[in-house]
């Protein structure tokens, strides 16, 4: 059953729109709450009334609602535990695979932070057009997930690949998709670092690096989901903690980073270090504004706790410790020489020379790596689709 699971129904320009009023159906009588986003052209093929009737919500189709109030794409990306775009044209998944951000189903899909289910829908030849075919490959590679189209009868008389999935095996594979699933993380406690950290100089300047956190925070969220109690150590960051079993401390500098993950350790049973704690911090700390004079500045810098370090002298036995390594050269001798130096389990290899990796990016490339020196390289994906990779890497430590 789908009791109190909140999905949203995309629904875009194509023949098989007719098709979503059973599937609403279908999704309804699971219990689920379903709200509808249509594109204009999916009007065209089913009417607002008849799916806002099935699914007891209000159809939503601009960013104006009918009172004339906002309706906002990110609170409904967030809102959901699921997006499926069914049916999904061809123009769609080429605006998804792009960028592309010209209507309300897209907005939410660009802000939304729940998995992404895509059943295209569409014409043999426009199927099969390398273009489509490269599309589709991309938005795999973002983290979405296919319900591949059938071979059959196509509204052009053709018969072949194009004809979306039916309603029951849609909502089957939801069904599946959004079943509780058992995990080793269950209950167990994870401390997680993430974001960067500031070290001050005087009131108004300090020094920092370009972590935006979006890593850490996307590991917290999948723990989360799989039931275990997360500690989030979290620097200054844009990014927000959605699920009730983060526990998120907030801190600023590396010595109160420090401090919290020291505080934290002796009851988690994984830590996960994700944060870009500086290395170095002022020696001296300004309580005025340093005023620019003729002469050049120089700063003296003294060299910071080793977070990592410092808890891998202090780990037990049962405790489990990965590491990060955002490295530009010698990237795998230098995170093998980590994982020695830190005591860690695990180390996270990403590389700045990859494109859509590192600092900033909704996605991730790496390379995890364990005590005994095996490696396992994984492809671009979301930083969503990476931390799912990295937990289900650490499940397979637990006995």
């Amino acid at each position: 059953m789908l009791k109190g699971k909140k999905i949203v129904l995309g629904i875009t320009g194509s023949i098989a729109a007719y098709k979503t009023a059973t599937l609403v159906r279908f999704l309804v009588k699971e219990q689920a709450e379903v709200k509808v986003v249509m594109t204009n052209s999916a009007t065209q093929f089913i009417t607002p009334l008849t799916l806002s009737v099935l699914s007891k919500n209000p159809v939503l189709r601009s960013f104006e609602a009918a009172d004339k109030s906002w309706n906002n794409h990110v609170e409904l990306g967030l809102w959901a535990d699921l997006i499926i775009i069914a049916p999904a044209s061809a123009n769609t998944i080429a605006k998804m695979a792009n960028g592309i951000c010209d209507n309300l189903l897209l907005a939410c899909y660009l802000s939304a932070k729940c998995p992404i289910v895509i059943a295209p829908a569409m014409d043999l030849d426009m199927y099969l057009h390398p273009s489509t075919q490269k599309n589709l490959v991309t938005l795999q590679a973002f983290g979405n997930l296919i319900i591949p189209p059938n071979d059959g009868e196509l509204a052009s008389g053709l018969l072949g690949m194009g004809r979306m999935a039916e309603p029951e095996e849609i909502s089957a594979w939801i069904r599946v998709f959004l079943a509780p699933k058992k995990s080793k993380l269950t209950n167990r406690t994870i401390l997680i670092n993430a974001g960067p950290t500031r070290e001050a100089i005087d009131p108004v300047r300090y020094i920092s690096n370009h972590s935006t956190g979006k890593m850490g925070y996307a590991i917290a969220e999948e723990a989360a989901k799989r039931g275990a109690n997360v500690i989030l150590v979290s620097g200054i960051t844009h990014c927000k903690a959605n699920n009730a079993n983060i526990k998120v401390i907030h801190v600023i500098s590396a010595s109160e980073m420090t401090e919290a993950c020291l505080k934290q350790f002796e009851n988690a049973d994984v830590t996960i270090l994700t944060a870009a704690v500086a290395d170095y911090s002022p020696k001296n700390y300004s309580s005025h504004k340093i005023k620019k004079e003729e002469n050049n500045l120089s700063l003296e810098l003294v060299k910071n706790i080793d977070i990592a370090k410092e808890l891998g002298m202090q780990k037990s036995g049962k405790q489990i410790i990965v590491g990060f390594a955002l490295e530009t050269n010698n990237e795998v001798g230098n995170a093998k020489t980590k994982i020695t130096q830190k005591n860690l389990d695990l180390i996270v290899l990403n590389s700045l020379n990859d494109a859509g990796a590192g600092f900033g990016a909704d996605t991730n490339k790496i390379k995890i790596l364990n005590r005994l020196g095996e490696q396992k390289d994984f492809e671009l994906k979301s930083k969503s689709a990476v931390a799912k990779d990295i937990l289900d890497e650490i499940e397979l430590m637990i006995s």
